[in-house]
């Protein structure tokens, strides 16, 4: 079985971009917000399906974490009366 070689496939990958697109210059962010969101989604899951009454509901909680951002942002502009 083959080792996997990621400086090859990246290697790889850029040159078929450069091929299709031309020079593209791609910046690539270290992930620091996504640790931050991480962090909001356990938090948010945690409070989500400790108070769901039923599976489903936890269920649901889930999903509400992934998106807790958007709940965030309507409140806010709900609350300045946008």
């Amino acid at each position: 079985m083959n080792e996997f070689d990621g400086a090859k496939l990246k290697k790889k990958i850029k040159k078929k971009v450069k091929k299709k697109m031309g020079n593209v210059n791609v910046e690539v962010n270290k992930g620091s917000w996504g640790f931050a969101y991480f962090l909001g989604f356990i938090g948010a899951a945690i409070f989500y399906v400790s108070t769901a009454p039923d599976f489903w509901a936890g269920a649901l909680g889930l999903l509400k974490a992934v998106v807790w951002p958007a709940f965030l942002v309507y409140a806010a502009l709900n609350g300045l009366n946008a």
